[in-house]
């Protein structure tokens, strides 16, 4: 009896994932949905001896698998009978040259253009305020990704396709932030029809871009159509270092005023009150130039070794990353920590597929 009580459970719960699978894309976050999207993401991967530790997705077939390109990159197209189809991102390989996607951290702004070969330059806009600012490897990354994916958009869209789930672990939840912007401004341009929905799922999405970058990206997806599921024992999340300056500020800002201040002060206050002023201003503008320097243009110099017809753009002076978009938190506690240790001979133990879907398991939504 108690047998046929349990396989009973284990349908209907299995119906009812392969029902919302059937039934228009929703907003808000979805359990299941984010889990599917997490066995397709463990396959993008492309390692099979990685891929064999998952179960196979319960609702979406596989289509369309990308080679590598640009810096490493590879993308997935996988749909289901109910004209609903996912794009995976792969996160960060092995090889160098996708090492080198990470580490290319400098900003760009976050409207312009990427000559990325002799024959293409990729022309955006991620966000409309001249002050917001992105991760220029994780563009450079898109500018190759875009060419693949918008046409295959198109196709899908020709067939009946209205609905696209937007899935990318790691590197690929970085590269899916700018994705999703891209994809929203193009929209808007009437490039992509307006009936199209993209709901988006960054995973251990490391920091995309600026603040002014991440309040429009927040602001576009407000209503639910955009989430960064975190570990919080995961420290990829945490990445790029940031380096906040007194110019990341808005221009109306308690310290604006500081220089003049300083200056009406009466001798010898004023050269005691611009000593302390230095000593807190000038090393974080001394780190930042030291950033832009070293993974920006030093960087580049090596992307090009890789990407020969590159052109390196204008950086922004600014690294001031921040976490983006609505956070779905999984909680590492007591219990997660006896099957996840601590190892410092594994960065990667805590950032896994399977680290997150242990989490994942035990998430309560509204709890």
């Amino acid at each position: 009896m108690k047998t046929t009580i349990l396989i009973i459970s284990i349908t209907l719960i299995q119906l009812t994932q392969n029902l919302s699978f059937g039934q228009p894309l929703k907003p808000g976050f979805d359990k299941a949905e984010y889990k599917e999207l997490m066995l397709i993401s463990a396959r993008t991967t492309g390692d099979t001896s990685y891929i064999k530790q998952f179960a196979e997705p319960a609702n979406f077939t596989m289509t369309y698998q990308s080679n590598p390109i640009g810096l490493d990159n590879s993308w997935d197209l996988w749909t289901n009978n109910q004209k609903m189809v996912v794009i995976s991102l792969r996160g960060t390989t092995q090889k160098a040259e996708s090492w080198l996607a990470n580490f290319y951290s400098a900003m760009v702004p976050a409207t312009g253009s990427l000559k990325i070969d002799a024959s293409h330059t990729f022309h955006y806009e991620l966000a409309q305020n001249p002050r917001a600012a992105v991760h220029v490897g994780w563009l450079l990354s898109l500018a190759y990704l875009s060419r693949e994916i918008l046409p295959k958009i198109d196709s899908c869209y020709a067939t009946g396709v209205r609905d696209f789930l937007l899935i990318g672990h790691s590197q690929g939840g970085g590269i899916n932030y700018l994705l999703t912007s891209h994809l929203l401004n193009l929209q808007s341009k009437n490039m992509i029809p307006k009936d199209i929905r993209f709901k988006t799922y960054c995973s251990a999405g490391p920091k995309p871009g600026n603040l002014y970058y991440a309040y429009e990206f927040e602001a576009a997806t407000h209503a639910g159509w955009a989430y960064n599921v975190v570990n919080t024992a995961d420290w990829v999340p945490e990445v790029p270092i940031s380096i906040q300056t007194l110019r990341d500020f808005n221009a109306v800002n308690p310290f604006s005023h500081a220089d003049a201040i300083i200056k009406s002060q009466k001798f010898p206050k004023n050269i005691a009150a611009r000593h302390i002023f230095n000593k807190l201003d000038k090393p974080t503008r001394k780190a930042q130039r030291n950033y832009e320097k070293y993974l920006g243009e030093m960087t580049s110099k090596m992307i090009k070794k890789q990407l020969p017809e590159f052109s390196p753009p204008k950086y922004v002076s600014s690294n001031h990353y921040v976490s983006t978009g609505n956070t779905i938190v999984l909680y590492a506690d007591s219990v997660y920590y006896t099957k996840f240790p601590d190892e410092n001979d594994k960065i990667f133990c805590h950032h896994a597929h399977d680290a997150y879907l242990f989490l994942l398991d035990k998430y309560e939504p509204g709890k």
